[in-house]
């Protein structure tokens, strides 16, 4: 099915909308049978376990495990300071958002980025668990992706996280979700904190 129309902080703001999600939170989910869900990873892993043959979830206890993992280290460590130097610098929508909150969430996608890297540079499949596509794998993409927005240039890219931004492309160019990923731009150099 198609999705409906979308336009944040409007259409989740409607009555329609916040009867259903009282906290108006994006994204969330409503199947045929009005079973909601809110938080992203929550959804992302309950519409995976709806086609187990797909293996995003892994194929036993310990592979499940470690995509938790991964999609946790995603959220916290990529995901949420990167969205945060993006709205905070390009969007204007943190007040009080300046350069040394820019310097320490920068510094904290670096570590984090650091830490990828150094594992991904141990992987002959170039993913993170096992040797197909899971749901770790694209939710640590769609993170990266907001690194690559903002923090991490061609340099960087290149040069300092290259396994890190093999895996994102390897991930991004998959047929079954590549449309998800298209018209995507990065950075050429990482954003730069300008007072106003």
């Amino acid at each position: 099915d198609d999705l409906p129309p979308f336009e944040l902080g409007v259409t989740n703001k409607l009555p329609e909308f916040t009867h259903k999600f009282p906290l108006a939170k994006i994204p969330a989910f409503e199947d045929n049978e009005g079973f909601k869900l809110i938080e992203g990873a929550t959804i992302a892993r309950y519409v995976s376990s709806l086609v187990p043959q797909a293996g995003l979830l892994g194929r036993n206890a310990k592979e499940t495990a470690q995509i938790d993992q991964w999609i946790h280290f995603a959220e916290t460590e990529i995901q949420i300071p990167g969205t945060n130097i993006y709205i905070g610098m390009v969007s204007k929508y943190l007040p009080g958002f300046g350069e040394e909150e820019c310097k320490y969430y920068r510094g904290f996608i670096g570590r984090s980025l650091k830490f990828l890297e150094d594992y991904l540079t141990s992987r002959p499949s170039g993913l993170l668990v096992g040797d197909t596509l899971t749901l770790a794998d694209i939710v640590v993409a769609t993170a990266v992706m907001r690194a690559g927005q903002t923090v991490c240039g061609t340099k960087e890219r290149k040069d300092v996280y290259p396994h890190v931004f093999a895996h994102f492309a390897k991930v991004a160019n998959d047929e079954r979700i590549k449309h998800f990923f298209k018209d995507l731009k990065f950075v050429d150099e990482p954003l730069a904190f300008k007072v106003a």
